[in-house]
């Protein structure tokens, strides 16, 4: 580590133990850095325990935030560029005649959108924005189901009215949106319940695809919904480190890395 970084890092530290918790945009702006390096200082502080990686900035170690749960319309905005570029790259695995489940997320979100044009499809979701941005009653070629259950902050429909939606649906391939991912955790969410549901969404697809930008690699919710051993494809960007990719491609099937600026995508095997 440089003695800038670690410069960067100790005023950090010291602006979290003073106020309790940070936000990355605030940090950006006070230690004239990129969004990038600042998340990469935090994610560095929080592998050595110093401090807790929350939506969208950092809190004291010993504050428990696992079940911070951002509202859709925050998470909406953020990291827009990513999130589109994942999904356009996550929309070539679906082909015409498919059958598909898109959990809740902003991401699956923007996913929905580029599968507007695919023929013949089929989607079942948990999601009211998803379910609306699919809805067209002139695609007489299109299914949208969506399943009951009580509405979380993030706009999913999850509990036991979800979960026997569910039971007896069989689909191609999900799509999964998750709050955080990482090697110890896995794929987490927040909300106990939503795990619950986005489980029952993996027991009713023949593959699991999730879809996540970088700023949610070792970022921890509450709950696992799955490990990454049992992740048959993630699909993130190219703000991931060149060592987290190799870590990532040991234990996914298959990694898939979107480039913002519109070049190639790449896979890591």
């Amino acid at each position: 580590m440089t003695a800038l970084a670690r410069q960067r890092q100790q005023a950090i530290l010291e602006q979290v133990r003073r106020d309790g918790a940070v936000r990355v945009g605030e940090l950006v702006e006070s230690l004239g850095v990129s969004d990038m390096t600042v998340r990469r200082d935090i994610a560095q502080l929080a592998d050595r325990g110093l401090l807790v990686r929350v939506h969208g900035g950092a809190t004291l170690a010993d504050a428990p935030h696992t079940g911070f749960e951002p509202s859709f319309r925050t998470k909406l905005g953020e990291q827009r560029e990513e999130k589109l570029a994942v999904a356009r790259l996550a929309a070539t695995l679906v082909g015409p005649g498919s059958t598909v489940a898109l959990s809740a997320g902003t991401t699956t979100l923007a996913l929905a959108e580029e599968l507007r044009d695919v023929p013949d499809l089929t989607v079942v979701t948990n999601s009211v924005p998803v379910a609306d941005a699919l809805h067209d009653p002139d695609r007489r070629d299109r299914t949208v189901v969506l399943t009951g259950g009580t509405r979380t902050p993030s706009d999913a429909l999850v509990g036991p009215v979800a979960v026997a939606a569910l039971r007896d649906l069989h689909v191609d391939t999900l799509f999964l949106g998750v709050h955080g991912f990482s090697e110890r955790t896995g794929c987490t969410s927040p909300n106990m319940v939503e795990a619950q549901t986005n489980k029952a969404m993996i027991a009713a697809a023949g593959r699991t695809v999730v879809v996540a930008d970088h700023t949610k690699l070792r970022l921890v919710g509450l709950s696992t919904i799955v490990g990454l051993d049992d992740v048959d494809v993630l699909v993130t960007d190219s703000g991931v480190a060149a060592q987290d990719r190799a870590m990532l491609a040991g234990h996914v099937g298959r990694l898939l890395v979107a480039e913002a600026n519109g070049a190639d995508a790449q896979e890591h095997a």
